[in-house]
């Protein structure tokens, strides 16, 4: 008689520690499963392109950048603005004279932060970019396209042919 009860929490312990080890088991795989956190800059561009917000002045990527190329909505790749319209507004931010297609872009107004502003999307992927003002140089038209550096992504004029984006080299030398 005193075998059985042994026995029985023998057999309880060993169907026990399967479970355990199961369980561990399991939850390591979950564990290596579980998504990556966002890095710092897809948080940004997540904040500003999905829900309308803008980066710091005088602290994001391209506000002093003058190399020759083109400049490509971040997510869609679709080509917004060509380096040839590129200036210093002394914003702080990208500006721009105007869009390499204006059909690349939409407008609509925007009265956030109590003023009326023209909010400048991305007609692909519908993602805020910035903002249009009419203190733009007024020898190319007064607009000055206020653009967040996050919302776009470079392409060197070296790399737009392989990257398919050849058939703007002619604005980017200014032909």
């Amino acid at each position: 008689m005193r075998i059985a009860p042994l026995l029985a929490v023998a057999l309880l312990a060993a169907s026990g520690a399967g479970v355990l080890a199961y369980a561990q088991q399991h939850n390591a795989q979950v564990e290596r499963a579980a998504p990556r956190e966002p890095s710092a800059l897809e948080r940004l561009r997540d904040w500003v392109m999905d829900r309308n917000g803008t980066e710091r002045a005088f602290d994001n990527e391209y506000w002093d950048h003058h190399e020759p190329g083109i400049y490509v909505e971040a997510r869609t790749g679709e080509a917004l603005f060509a380096s040839t319209t590129k200036y210093d507004s002394g914003s702080g931010w990208p500006s721009f004279t105007r869009p390499i297609n204006p059909g690349a872009i939409t407008l609509r107004e925007d009265y956030t932060l109590g003023m009326r502003r023209i909010e400048v999307r991305s007609r692909e992927g519908n993602h805020h970019l910035g903002h249009v003002f009419d203190d733009g140089p007024r020898g190319s038209g007064g607009q000055r396209f206020c653009i967040n550096s996050c919302a776009i992504r470079f392409i060197p004029r070296a790399e737009m042919e392989a990257q398919g984006y050849g058939r703007y080299l002619a604005i980017v030398d200014g032909d």
